[in-house]
């Protein structure tokens, strides 16, 4: 079984978490991780590029000179794309939803595997806690400093869990919390960091960053719904 190093908020190593095996013999097709993160781009598009044609540019609808005697070729008016100002030619427009629809499985055997990679490159952390009194970002980066963290970081959090009992089953609920809020302030003016919970992350995030510090709940998270 593999082990990730535990690093406490001033950069100082405490021992070995465990880690699943599925996580570090995770396997998946090159061309679905490409498909995965393909979609994750398209998906982010906002699709409002938007010009104006001939007929709807605001513009004087004169022609630019007499159609004969001056020796030129004619013209019909000064809204023409070949004018300063006019119209242009198959210009882009809003689209409709181009939403791109990613497989269940497909998404979760990617991340599983993207989190794998760098697990066996030994680019995960785990972090004790990402409580803070209040915001300092002095501290954020004395730890990623100290731990010897180099390149984009991604730091992933767990989320807040209530159990609900429903008759005799108990079932957990995620509520909204801002219990890393302070983490997070202290941690968007160092270049290069990124933050997400757990249950929100995606394929392409992994990918990007260069290494990935989570918290043992998270890790648990990840385990629960990955693997």
């Amino acid at each position: 079984m593999a082990t990730l190093k535990k690093f406490n908020m001033q950069g100082k190593h405490l021992g070995e978490v465990k880690v699943d095996d599925a996580f570090v013999n995770a396997e998946a097709n090159g061309q679905m991780i490409k498909d995965y993160i393909v979609a994750i781009r398209e998906n982010a598009r906002q699709w409002s590029a938007n010009t104006k044609g001939r007929s709807e540019v605001n513009h004087s609808t004169q022609k630019p000179h007499p159609q004969k005697g001056g020796g030129r070729a004619r013209q019909g008016r000064l809204s023409s794309p070949q004018y300063k100002g006019g119209g242009r030619v198959f210009g882009p427009k809003p689209k409709f939803d181009q939403h791109v629809r990613i497989n269940r499985k497909e998404r979760k055997a990617a991340i599983r595997f993207l989190i794998g990679e760098k697990m066996r490159n030994n680019k995960v952390h785990i972090l004790d806690s990402l409580a803070l009194d209040s915001p300092k970002t002095q501290v954020v980066a004395q730890f990623i400093e100290n731990s010897g963290i180099k390149g984009r970081l991604l730091v992933l959090g767990d989320s807040s869990n209530v159990k609900v009992q429903i008759g005799d089953h108990a079932v957990q609920c995620d509520v909204s919390s801002d219990q890393h809020a302070n983490f997070i302030k202290s941690m968007r003016n160092i270049p290069k960091t990124d933050f997400s919970l757990a249950k929100n992350i995606n394929g392409y995030q992994v990918m990007v960053a260069s290494e990935i510090v989570m918290t043992e709940s998270a890790l648990q998270e990840l385990s629960q719904w990955l693997c």
